[in-house]
């Protein structure tokens, strides 16, 4: 037999919530005719169901604030607007770089195309970024315009052969 055990979040058992009945185990038979108690039963049932729906609720209620307890706000963003992409996904992108605690935490100022949920942006990204152009929004942040002689220069990159390819000045370490 299944359903016999009375669940933490009804305070019942599935086959009561159900039937209005302990489920039966043994082998009585059915009684033939009426049953007299049908409203005395209708009424029991409807309140099994009330009490498992306001122990449902609660514990939703519950859940939901220990859930919310992890989320923020969420900025609101437009099309056209620049944002930085966290490094958090472009670790293995980044392995020739410096020491992962030396990594900046965000990176560049992208464009935003479109919005595509209320929590995912589509951004506009160069090719040598290679990862799904539809990201969360937990992964961007603001772009902030830096102090002037803060800011770094980007090379422009040369096209040999159909692949982006940069000019070395010099190198710094033999």
């Amino acid at each position: 037999m299944y359903n016999n055990k009375a669940y933490s979040s009804t305070q019942t058992m599935p086959f009561k919530a159900n039937y209005g009945q302990d489920p039966r185990i043994g082998f009585e038979g059915r009684k033939k005719g009426k049953y007299e108690g049908a409203k005395k039963f209708i009424e029991k049932m409807k309140e099994i169901q009330e009490e498992a729906k306001a122990a449902l609720e609660k514990v939703q209620e519950e859940i939901k604030k220990y859930a919310d307890r992890k989320r923020k706000e969420v900025d609101d963003y437009k099309a056209g607007d620049l944002v930085m992409l966290s490094t958090k996904d472009l670790k293995y992108q980044m392995v020739g770089r410096r020491t992962e605690k030396l990594t900046e935490k965000f990176v560049g100022s992208y464009k935003i195309k479109k919005i595509v949920l209320l929590n995912a942006v589509e951004l506009v990204l160069p090719s040598t970024v290679r990862i799904h152009l539809v990201v969360n929004v937990s992964r961007i942040q603001c772009y902030v315009e830096q102090v002037e002689g803060q800011r770094k220069k980007q090379l422009a990159p040369v096209i040999i052969e159909g692949e982006k390819e940069w000019e070395v000045e010099r190198i710094l370490n033999k």
